[in-house]
């Protein structure tokens, strides 16, 4: 089976800043390219931090408001710095989480959710940014026309990696949830078939209704 990878769904055209990046700079950059966060890199292009959003509004939230609220005094040191900084240096996040294009978009999303971060560079095996990937670029997976999973199941998983005949297993395919309905010659096959339908990319829940026509033992036919 083909899974789409980190390198077909990143973007390529990534807008980056260097750390002598003044705030109204890459505040100018997030709003050209509306988009909410921009890699730091150094000299070869290696990313070594990222300003998002969240970074630039440190700022505004040291401030007294004009309600005359005063700003909070009660930061941790490092939020302080931050809030008080004035370029990308000072503002970024660091040391940054990176991906590889060869990555799958199941590792992908495991290692934002393990960071709790929205987005991560891409770089290649020198460590040089060559792209970035955010949630909403994995969310694209689950896009997939349902025709285009259902042919991908039946044909790669069924018959090409488990070697059923067409018949034997009837796939129906509705807004990515996947059931299985009919016979496998072994009882065995049944959470492989499940596991590995799972794994289709697009699929978000497999119903199983399968049954074996035999146990691995060889004994009577199971209903």
């Amino acid at each position: 089976m083909l899974h789409r990878r980190v390198a077909d769904l990143m973007t390529t055209a990534v807008v980056r800043v260097r750390p002598d990046t003044g705030f109204k700079d890459i505040a100018v950059q997030l709003a050209e390219h509306d988009i909410t966060a921009v890699p730091v890199v150094d000299d070869q292009n290696h990313p070594i931090g990222i300003v998002s959003e969240a970074d630039l509004l440190r700022t505004q939230q040291s401030q007294s408001d004009p309600s005359g609220h005063l700003a909070d005094e009660h930061q941790p040191p490092t939020e302080s710095v931050k809030a008080h900084a004035l370029t990308a240096e000072g503002l970024m996040t660091s040391p940054v989480i990176t991906a590889r294009p060869r990555w799958s978009v199941v590792e992908a999303a495991r290692t934002m959710a393990r960071h709790d971060v929205k987005r991560l560079p891409v770089v290649d095996d020198a460590d040089r940014l060559v792209g970035i990937i955010s949630r909403a670029d994995l969310i694209h997976v689950f896009l997939r026309r349902d025709v285009t999973i259902y042919e991908e199941i039946t044909t790669e998983v069924l018959t090409r990696t488990l070697g059923l005949a067409p018949a034997a297993v009837t796939v129906q395919v509705t807004d990515g949830r996947v059931t299985l309905t009919g016979f496998v010659p072994h009882r065995s096959l049944i959470p492989i078939a499940v596991r590995l339908c799972e794994s289709v990319d697009g699929v978000v829940d497999v119903t199983n209704r399968l049954a074996a026509d035999a146990a691995d033992t060889g004994g009577t036919p199971q209903s």
